[in-house]
């Protein structure tokens, strides 16, 4: 049950959350669709290997992580997108794709596009596919203590469609 463990967190930091249930679902913008929530405030966990190192890159579900661009804010000598088998062992009680962007639980960094700190608040997975938890953008900050970095870009929005700006 992986909400349950970010639930316990959120509440012994005392942190107000909103929980929001809704069909499975595997795709942010599914997600987004499904719940109404705005795919600038739908936060994504994509999960990257900095130099060989598993990180989250947490951007906007709309947004697509530009790995040459999160390669030269960091630093680093190489960014890729992981497998699902290089991480899934790291969250044992999530499902794949349902990572929540909680780094600090997991023992991994946090980059965050800067993007989404313009939100009042983000709703993200909470370990399942059809649960997301909501959250203030400045509680997140204070939690996962995220570096943030511009590292995401938008697609075609021809092909998505503007109204899930």
């Amino acid at each position: 049950m992986p909400v349950k463990k970010l639930r316990e967190f959120l509440d012994s930091k005392s942190i107000p959350y909103k929980a929001i249930s809704h069909a499975v679902a595997y795709t942010a913008t599914e997600i987004a669709t499904l719940t109404h929530i705005s795919n600038k405030e739908l936060a994504k966990t994509v999960i990257v290997k900095i130099d060989g190192t598993l990180a989250m890159a947490v951007l906007p579900a709309s947004y697509d992580v530009d790995v040459s661009a999160l390669r030269a804010a960091t630093g680093a000598r190489s960014v890729t997108l992981a497998k699902e088998s290089e991480f899934e062992d790291r969250f044992p009680e999530c499902e794949i794709g349902a990572m929540p962007p909680f780094g600090n639980l997991y023992g991994m960094p946090v980059y965050v596009d800067e993007s989404l700190t313009k939100d009042k608040d983000i709703a993200f997975n909470a370990g399942s596919h059809d649960e997301l938890l909501q959250v203030s953008y400045d509680d997140f900050a204070w939690l996962v203590k995220p570096t943030v970095l511009k590292f995401s870009e938008l697609p075609d929005l021809e092909s998505m469609g503007a109204w899930h700006l």
